[in-house]
């Protein structure tokens, strides 16, 4: 199996250097560092990798850089999958990148407590899923709206959706959940219903589609 060839951005030098330190395994190979998005912009496109670990807030301004970064990575580069970790919920900025296609996910980095969890989710998405942190999904979903359309979801449908948007195929919510797949299936089917989404195929297309109409409510 040929390793997946990532690189680091994150200012935070420790946290850098042990996400690499981490990843020094068979199937994967760190082949650039950066300490902002400007350096990260160069390195990918000089080594063109298949998977960009990001953090949001970077030199100079501590705001959005990695996500003005990651953006423009899937503009020139829509194959790399792009995995932002961060330590806030920045609901608004994140939504044009997790709605732009498929290998993208977002992370808080004090809910990576399961280090195999972690490399399954990088599986994911350098493989063209998508993962979103529950917590994005809660701020999302509880978020008073005038005419929430959340609203026509029951408590059950919602964990669905939450679980949904974490990328977990059918099976696994209803592993999660301790049900039969079968009723995963009709819940799935009723959200894509009460929301006036299509059903489509993929785990991937399920989460862009939530994420598409959160955004445009």
């Amino acid at each position: 199996m040929t390793a997946l060839r990532v690189i680091l951005a994150d200012d935070d030098v420790l946290l850098r250097e042990g996400l690499a330190r981490l990843l020094e395994r068979p199937d994967y190979a760190v082949v650039g560092q950066a300490g902002d998005g400007t350096q990260l912009l160069e390195l990918v496109r000089e080594k063109v990798p298949d998977l960009v670990l990001v953090d949001i807030r970077m030199p100079p301004t501590h705001s959005v850089e990695g996500l003005e970064a990651a953006q423009v990575i899937r503009e020139e580069f829509p194959d790399i999958g792009i995995l932002v970790l961060s330590a806030h919920v920045e609901v608004e900025h994140a939504m044009t990148l997790l709605a732009s296609g498929r290998g993208i996910g977002y992370l808080l980095k004090s809910r990576v407590v399961d280090v195999e969890e972690f490399f399954e989710t990088l599986g994911r998405i350098a493989r063209g899923g998508s993962v979103v942190d529950p917590e994005l999904v809660k701020e999302l979903v509880t978020a008073q709206r005038r005419n929430d359309p959340m609203a026509v979801l029951s408590a059950r449908e919602r964990e669905v959706l939450a679980l949904m948007a974490e990328g977990r195929s059918n099976a696994g919510i209803a592993g999660r959940l301790w049900v039969t797949e079968g009723t995963v299936e009709k819940h799935v089917r009723s959200i894509l219903a009460k929301l006036d989404l299509p059903e489509t195929s993929g785990d991937h297309r399920r989460v862009l589609a939530v994420i598409t109409f959160l955004e445009a409510h």
